[in-house]
């Protein structure tokens, strides 16, 4: 969609803030401001530039959060864009008791993009679409029905309008002003470093501890990377796309192939230890034994073999009431004189 283009006109209400902001300790907060710009400037221009908007509008997220991922309001907005829930979820953001994607800087900036160019649909204007922003849509659209004008500096002398709405739309140009110029204005900071991952699929429910422990990396780093996982976990239900430091894919991937050849050795072990109980139970009696079953005695089993019951008893030590029990292994054939060592004693 083509849109028009963000000018910023030089207006008392914008010069009021480049000033404000250059004075006293909100210079030192500004410059905070934009020395961590340096980790999602990168990445909001290029989903911008792909949706169409304007670049000047990436400076939005200085006014909302002053470019902090984590950030909270008191009225519960949170992250680079300052979403409350609802709204989130209206574009596509995940908020619930396992994620919340409100603090996802990449997700939560297409989304926002998103509803930046549905409210310039609406509004046909970029400061009207901002004003929408940060008051909603609907006191905006009542205002300009009101007034019957789209001009925001018009709307913005009367009471339609909270302060508020009127100051973010001031000040988001002056931190446009200053971002694109920031010498300029005097400001003197080193960027951080753009943001960098690596994304891995890992299994539901995993813990970031767990997979720091397995991984060695921090997990400092892994809560850093993924700060919309509320539990310090995965969800439940399929694997997630988990953000990890460059580099470390290949860490996660070889620890999670590693237990599970782990596992497999493991479980193959079982499988033997099972197999060879079962063999056990299994093997036929030798020759010359007889395995006891339920309601025999031993006149019945000599009778069977033709030896005598007393030979039974002495052969196998029992005792004189020559009392057996079922699963007993019982000597029942006369011991050749090679067989005798090895037979001596008894079976049960």
């Amino acid at each position: 969609m083509a849109v028009s283009p963000y000018v910023v006109h030089d207006r008392p209400e914008v010069r009021y803030f480049v000033d404000r902001f250059q004075t006293g300790y909100r210079r030192a907060v500004v410059e905070r401001w934009l020395s961590r710009s340096g980790r999602y400037l990168g990445m909001i221009r290029e989903v911008f530039a792909q949706r169409g908007l304007p670049e000047e509008l990436v400076f939005t997220a200085m006014i909302e959060s002053g470019f902090d991922p984590v950030a909270v309001s008191r009225a519960g907005a949170k992250g680079l864009w300052q979403f409350m829930a609802p709204t989130a979820r209206r574009y596509g953001l995940r908020v619930d008791r396992w994620i919340d994607e409100r603090l996802d800087p990449e997700k939560s900036t297409w989304a926002a993009a998103s509803y930046l160019t549905d409210l310039f649909t609406m509004f046909g204007s970029w400061y009207l679409a901002q004003a929408a922003y940060n008051a909603g849509e609907m006191r905006v659209a009542r205002a300009v029905q009101s007034m019957r004008t789209s001009d925001f500096w018009q709307l913005s002398r009367t009471r339609l309008l909270a302060e508020e709405t009127k100051s973010f739309v001031a000040a988001t140009q002056a931190a446009a002003l200053i971002g694109r110029e920031p010498d300029r204005y005097g400001f003197s900071f080193t960027p951080e470093d753009p943001l960098r991952y690596e994304v891995i699929h890992v299994p539901p429910s995993t813990t970031l501890k767990r997979l720091a422990g397995m991984s060695g990396i921090a997990t400092a780093n892994l809560h850093r990377l993924n700060p919309e996982l509320r539990l310090a976990q995965t969800p439940p239900g399929k694997p997630y796309a988990l953000k990890v430091p460059v580099g470390g894919a290949a860490a996660v991937r070889a620890a999670f192939q590693k237990a599970a050849a782990e596992t497999l050795m493991a479980a193959t072990k079982r499988g033997r230890g099972r197999d060879a109980a079962t063999t056990s139970q299994a093997r036929p009696p030798a020759r010359g034994v007889h395995v006891v079953k339920a309601q025999e005695t031993v006149g019945a089993i000599a009778k069977r073999y033709g030896v005598s019951a007393a030979e039974i008893v002495r052969w196998n030590l029992l005792s004189a009431a020559g009392r057996i029990f079922p699963g007993d292994r019982l000597r029942v054939a006369r011991v050749a004189p090679a067989e005798k060592e090895e037979g001596q004693g008894g079976f049960r």
